[in-house]
């Protein structure tokens, strides 16, 4: 615990300020999630264009939303975090923008399965092990408006890449995805000791099928 500067208590109430302050982003960020893994599901033309920058606008949103304004009121390191997630968040903004896009389609391989259930785990199963380890819903971190389902969520879309994912896309979304499962073991975090498993399991599949790129 002491290598983080706040309790499991201070960290959920954090949440429950910020939820009331967002109301009712959540709903718009479930939405947009829902649409966005619709798209990979059924494409249709320019869909590779739209979840790129949906996935954009989450990461931004969370660096500057959460992470700047609202964690950095009890964690110093949330203004280097905030300013990566928003890297990260033009990153995908770029890839969204190239004259030829990242497109998405769910291929029915291991990676394509392995992509539906992370997203499965960062809309459903991530708020409901929060609610099953005694959470309210209110203090609950929930997919695009919060940095660790929102990671997630974004490793399950970049498994239903049809092309190469360049490389730049993943390493900080991997970054955090350690730094958030080490927290989450010191705080008893328990949905968030999933971060590093999916973190591996994007990387290790995306290589198998020859999917990460250099550019």
């Amino acid at each position: 615990m002491r290598f983080i500067p706040f309790s499991r208590d201070v960290f959920l109430r954090l949440f429950e300020i910020y939820n009331a302050a967002i109301w009712p982003a959540q709903i718009v960020a479930y939405a947009l999630c829902a649409i966005a893994l619709l798209l990979a599901l059924r494409p249709a033309r320019a869909s590779g264009r739209i979840i790129a920058f949906l996935l954009a606008a989450a990461w931004i949103w969370n660096g500057v939303a959460y992470q700047m304004l609202h964690f950095a009121t009890i964690n110093w390191a949330a203004w280097p975090f905030g300013f990566f997630f928003v890297v990260e968040g033009l990153l995908l903004f770029a890839a969204g923008m190239k004259r030829a896009p990242l497109a998405f389609r769910f291929a029915g391989d291991a990676a394509g399965w392995t992509g539906l259930a992370l997203n499965a785990y960062a809309m459903v199963a991530y708020p409901v092990i929060g609610l099953l380890d005694g959470e309210p819903l209110h203090r609950l971190a929930l997919v695009g408006v919060a940095p660790c389902p929102t990671t997630l969520f974004t490793f399950g879309m970049l498994l239903l890449a049809e092309q190469r994912v360049p490389m730049h896309l993943l390493v900080l979304p991997v970054l955090w995805s350690l730094i958030a499962g080490a927290a989450g073991w010191l705080i008893h975090i328990p949905q968030d000791l999933a971060l590093p498993v999916a973190a591996l399991l994007t990387v290790v599949l995306l290589a198998r099928r020859g999917q990460v790129s250099r550019a």
